[in-house]
């Protein structure tokens, strides 16, 4: 169902495979790259120390960072995970987001 996980977003695109190698080292999970928005994506099995750790290892690469948090799992998130779909919420909102640009 998820659990905690961790998000970095990098500064500079150059010190995005560093960062992903520091990352998969301290939270033993390669992270998932959003190419986009440069954000790197990884479970935080071990939470707010995780947090801590990449945080000091990051600064000690000299990594810049744009953010990064610990997130936790939504109640939007246990839904799409338990039935495979958006909640009918999440779905209004997204059309309401289509009426707007259109």
């Amino acid at each position: 169902m998820g659990g905690e996980r961790i998000e970095v977003i990098i500064r500079d695109r150059g010190a995005i495979q560093t960062a992903r190698d520091l990352l998969a080292r301290d939270c033993g999970e390669e992270p998932i790259l959003d190419e986009h928005t440069r954000k790197l994506t990884v479970p935080a099995h071990g939470g707010a120390q995780t947090l801590v750790q990449i945080v000091r290892d990051l600064d000690e690469a000299g990594i810049h960072i744009d953010d990064i948090g610990l997130r936790r799992p939504t109640l939007d998130d246990v839904f799409l995970a338990l039935t495979g779909h958006a909640s009918a919420e999440e779905l209004a909102d997204e059309a309401e987001k289509l009426r707007r640009i259109a």
